[in-house]
């Protein structure tokens, strides 16, 4: 007899069915909000996972892959299939910025005048231009990293000097919460900074990175347009 796919327990399903469950919700999140589903892009977190299964997860459709440590990701990304596209979400020092600007597209946790300054001049030494986001510690949780809300009017002037970075929207991680309803209101905080910062500032900011396996549906319902799954992805990381 042939088993119900929505049956199964994601430790017994594929990358590619995971994914297909994944997609699933991403699309039935964003009809509820009134929004493309095309408007929201899924970033693959593959931390502590290896080469093979990033290949598995790139045979099933998957491009982009996000990253938390630069040296886990400098050992892994030569390994990986050569088409990916690389984004790096964690806390990145400032002495490991001569490898990110190699190795990533995309910067999702510029946090202070000192990184943003960092990266310009790595991406400038390397010929690169990077993309970034700022994180903003919404909830202004001493525990997380990221910028307060009234630090990022200063971090986006200071950008405007900054050649070679490209700022194109914020990121945030709210406090964990097993109702992923309670993420809501720092999900909304964000979207309606953005939404000043737009008027005052002239930034565009159209990348809005939050949401994670467990709140991804509340946070798309908020505005995000990219959402960083990992453990629904992959399955939960050898330890």
């Amino acid at each position: 007899m042939m088993t119900d796919e929505t049956s199964l327990s994601p430790d017994d399903m594929t990358i590619a069915e995971r994914l297909e469950r994944i997609q699933a919700r991403i699309a039935a999140a964003s009809a509820r909000a009134g929004r493309a589903v095309d408007d929201v892009k899924l970033l693959a977190v593959s931390k502590g996972h290896g080469p093979e299964r990033i290949a598995e997860a790139a045979s099933a459709g998957i491009q982009v892959f996000g990253e938390s440590k630069v040296q886990e990701a400098r050992a892994k990304i030569p390994l990986a299939p050569s088409h990916l596209h690389w984004h790096l979400i964690g806390h990145l020092q400032t002495n490991k910025v001569k490898f990110a600007v190699q190795l990533f597209e995309t910067i999702h946790a510029v946090d202070s005048l000192k990184l943003l300054d960092a990266l310009n001049r790595g991406a400038e030494a390397a010929g690169r231009n990077l993309q970034v986001l700022l994180e903003v510690n919404v909830a202004e949780d001493p525990n997380k990293f990221g910028l307060a809300p009234t630090e990022v009017p200063a971090l986006l002037e200071a950008a405007t000097r900054c050649l070679a970075l490209d700022v194109v929207g914020l990121m945030t991680i709210p406090p964990f919460t097993e109702d992923p309803a309670k993420a809501r209101p720092h999900f909304a905080r964000l979207r309606e900074c953005r939404d000043e910062w737009r008027k005052t500032t002239g930034f565009p900011l159209d990348e809005l990175s939050m949401g994670m396996s467990h709140d991804l549906e509340v946070a798309i319902e908020e505005g995000a347009t990219w959402v960083r799954v990992g453990t629904d992805l992959f399955g939960a990381r050898k330890r």
